[in-house]
């Protein structure tokens, strides 16, 4: 049975939504095909080519090309390797090594993590930080903050202060921080690569239920930067209502505006029209993703700056 089949099957709802975006039997492979292993060289323990010639005595790397720390890897186990248990390397999705590259933090500064667990991108940005300056890591649940903790312990990271906030809290901390990431909580469409449970489980009503809070964090986020800051929004998902609606209803609502990001990596169009509504052509400066695009999950990525003298 092909990919396009077994989603047809699996949840017709899901396959007449996403055929609208993209329908090629590529796409529908990719949507489901097992990702590739993927770790990030942690320099806060170790120079990047000390850990690099260690791991090619036993492992194929190949470098993923828009991030300088980062490998694809083959190994069936990463939990085996000693290298990942001392904290070395940590196993990060390629894609969603891109956040943290775009928001491309200073060590002077005040960074806020919005939604931080479990931490693969609060220690990226630690690492892009020489652990310096201080990093807000925020996760509203208890056990996912204990995770993000324990993770961030592991890979020595010693600039965070881990909070567990609704991530929407931070809007009364007006122009309070230089960058901004958040990385939202989304339908997770681009992960059915992970695991199949995100196709089984997908409801349009849980991709409205993630819009609306993703709408309420951007707002909070935005508020939060202070005025020349970067915020970075990102997402795991291909749906347009969580992505390219998110943005365009902040740009509609504050004085944000949009910077390229420029990375070699392949990309799709930004969705600047969907059922029936038409988003700012500002948008075709966000990066869409596809799994098809460059055999990682699905991700959406979004510069967004304050003007000096903004809100």
């Amino acid at each position: 049975m092909s990919a396009r089949d077994r989603i047809k099957e699996t949840n017709p709802a899901f396959y007449e939504r996403y055929s609208m975006l993209e329908d090629t039997d590529e796409f529908w492979e990719f949507i489901i095909r097992p990702l590739r292993q993927s770790i990030r060289v942690n320099t806060l323990k170790a120079p990047l080519n000390v850990v690099v010639e260690r791991l090619k005595e036993e492992f194929e790397l190949e470098p993923v090309a828009w991030v300088r720390e980062g490998f694809f890897i083959s190994v069936d186990n990463l939990a085996k390797v000693p290298e990942h248990s001392l904290g070395l390397i940590f196993g990060q999705e390629a894609s969603s090594m891109i956040p943290p590259v775009v928001l491309d933090p200073r060590p002077d500064e005040l960074v806020l993590d919005m939604a931080a667990a479990p931490g693969s991108k609060t220690g990226q940005i630690a690492q892009y930080m020489a652990n310096e300056g201080c990093i807000i890591a925020n996760d509203p649940k208890l056990s996912r903050a204990n995770v993000l903790i324990a993770n961030l312990n592991k890979m020595g990271v010693l600039n965070a202060r881990v909070t567990t906030k609704d991530g929407a809290y931070f809007g009364r901390f007006e122009n309070t921080f230089d960058r901004v990431l958040l990385d939202a909580p989304c339908s997770s469409v681009g992960m059915i690569r992970k695991s199949w449970k995100f196709l089984t489980g997908w409801r349009l009503r849980g991709v409205i239920k993630y819009m609306n809070i993703q709408k309420r964090l951007i707002l909070a986020a935005y508020q939060a930067l202070k005025p020349g800051g970067t915020l970075i929004y990102s997402t795991c998902t291909i749906d347009p209502l969580e992505n390219e609606e998110v943005v365009d209803y902040l740009l509609r609502k504050t004085d944000a505006r949009l910077e390229r990001i420029d990375l070699p990596v392949k990309t799709s169009e930004p969705v600047l029209e969907w059922e029936g509504k038409t988003y700012s052509s500002e948008l075709k400066k966000a990066l869409r993703i596809h799994p098809n695009d460059n055999d990682t999950e699905a991700f959406f990525i979004a510069k967004i700056l304050k003007p000096e003298g903004g809100e």
